[in-house]
């Protein structure tokens, strides 16, 4: 059983059923429930989920994005599996392409590296699901041929950054003018990519007809993309990173994800004492113990290969156990500011089947709807990933050819006695690993349901380290973190804080939470 009570304002209730898929937006909620009822499992409904969320949700991502899964197979001894898909840089990038610059691009072709989110539905059809790859894109398909209502945040973000693309003229003559809340929008140059993606199980995408015309768009603008590049892109299959945390355990992707840096940060929580939920002890541990985890991924994440220092040494217990008896309990610390490439556009999902499997998926652009690039003719957006990149040649993360960039973007997974019990994730750039501590620590250390879990007001550290408060805490709270040193500044801005989508086990079925922030749904049977 769980605790139903709902403690916090909210519009939605958590949804119990033996099937669930959470998503943000409640047309990919549907296309997963439909493939579950065809005959599908957790995997086939994740994968019309997020296929669908391509056309409909295309402020945060599409078909020329990255993703990343984490799953656990159904059964009586379930395997917990994590898939790698993000892109590569082009092999002809090297620092000398972007001299005179402080930092990386966030548009242009400068900012693309390979997208791997057609390689992650593939690689996840093959080796886990039950429906015919095609039938996966039916509901995806259909929105774009036949038209989508624009959902009423997605036109918000739509319009708002219409500016911020316009000379870009392939964006403006499939995004522009941008649609308003309930405006049917239809995309059937992305449709017809979305069948030849099914029909070809992606080879059309990094091999044949969608390549060329990649390529050939890269080539008219100067891009350093190549045939090569796409052709040479796989997955990775990765064992996730495991932290115990009181009765659970954490599983995160390793990097060149920030999915480590949640597990910091609880790994020094363990060694604090529990405080009341929502008081400002409370708070000012999980802040102190994110400030060390946000400077350990700014410090050391990138492409695995290129990393200085493992995971294993970063989790290193007594080092753990030892910063946190540096944590006074009153006071504030100080760390000098950092700065990397930060946003909150992203799509998260989350499903789960009768027969016990639960998957945990994410794919995002990066910024928004991605780089500004638009393949002519196809409607598949570019993402922006190569905005990871640092520029500091001494950095792990430093921009190099078929490097993977640091990402922001984690699905994540909590475990009890061996058995799945948790997919979750709170999408939102460097939101994300901050929001997996604040859910761990509502639902497994205070008892919440997954739905009051992702109601309640969240905190938000910057890259400088100032404390961002969403509005709902008590004044008290607010002011006595400001007593102990925190810079802490009440924000109201929706976006800052993520969006959260959760499923948690029962003794039978699940219960499953999808966030107000978003314009999302949890749907079941």
């Amino acid at each position: 059983m769980y605790d139903p009570s709902q403690p916090y304002p909210s519009q939605r209730s958590p949804v119990a059923a033996r099937n669930l898929v959470a998503t943000s937006q409640p047309l990919a909620t549907q296309a997963g429930l439909r493939a579950l009822a065809r005959g599908g499992n957790a995997v086939d409904a994740a994968l019309a989920a997020a296929i669908t969320l391509t056309v409909v949700e295309p402020n945060n991502n599409g078909v020329g994005s990255d993703a990343f899964c984490i799953l656990s197979t159904g059964g009586s001894q379930p395997e917990i599996i994590g898939l790698n898909a993000s892109g590569r840089a082009p092999l002809a990038w090297d620092l000398s392409r972007f001299a005179g610059r402080e930092r990386m691009p966030r548009l242009g072709w400068d900012a693309v590296t390979v997208p791997g989110a057609v390689s992650a539905w593939v690689a996840l059809s093959d080796r886990f699901g039950q429906l015919p790859f095609a039938d996966l894109f039916v509901d995806a398909v259909h929105y774009a041929e036949e038209g989508f209502h624009v959902g009423p945040k997605s036109a918000y973000y739509w319009q708002l950054l219409a500016s911020t693309y316009a000379s870009f003229d392939d964006f403006s003559a499939h995004f522009l003018p941008a649609p308003a809340a309930g405006e049917v929008f239809r995309r059937p140059e992305l449709g017809h990519s979305l069948r030849l993606i099914a029909d070809s199980r992606g080879e059309s995408f990094y091999r044949g007809e969608l390549a060329a015309q990649i390529i050939a768009a890269s080539e008219q603008a100067g891009g350093a993309m190549t045939r090569e590049d796409l052709a040479t892109h796989q997955v990775d299959w990765v064992q996730p990173t495991t932290l115990a945390y009181r009765d659970v355990v954490l599983h995160e992707l390793p990097p060149n994800g920030q999915g480590l840096a949640a597990q910091i940060a609880l790994g020094i929580l363990r060694h604090l004492p529990l405080k009341e939920v929502d008081s400002a002890p409370w708070l000012h541990y999980q802040i102190e113990a994110m400030k060390v985890a946000i400077r350990a991924a700014f410090d050391h994440f990138a492409d695995p290969e290129a990393m200085y220092l493992d995971p294993e040494q970063l989790l290193e217990p007594g080092g753990l156990q030892a910063i946190a008896q540096t944590i006074r309990p009153d006071q504030a610390s100080e760390l000098p500011p950092l700065a990397l490439p930060t946003s909150q556009d992203t799509v998260y999902l989350t499903t789960a089947d009768a027969d016990g499997a639960m998957v945990s998926f994410i794919q995002s652009n990066y910024v928004a709807f991605g780089s500004g690039i638009v393949i002519p003719g196809t409607g598949i957006a570019m993402q922006n990933r190569g905005a990871g990149f640092v520029l500091d040649a001494d950095h792990p993360n430093c921009v190099a050819g078929g490097k993977r960039p640091f990402h922001t973007i984690i699905p994540g997974f909590v475990s009890a006695a061996g058995q799945p019990v948790m997919s979750f994730g709170v999408m939102g750039g460097h939101m994300q690993h901050q929001g997996h501590v604040q859910m761990v620590t509502r639902i497994f250390d205070h008892g919440q349901n997954p739905q009051a879990a992702s109601d309640a007001p969240r905190w938000h550290l910057t890259p400088d380290y100032q404390v961002l408060l969403e509005p709902g805490f008590a004044d008290d709270t607010v002011q006595a973190l400001g007593r102990m040193g925190h810079d802490v500044k009440v924000d109201g801005t929706e976006a800052t804080f993520g969006g959260a989508q959760l499923i948690q086990r029962l003794a039978d079925g699940y219960v499953g939470a999808s966030d107000h922030r978003k314009e999302g749904q949890v749907g079941g049977f």
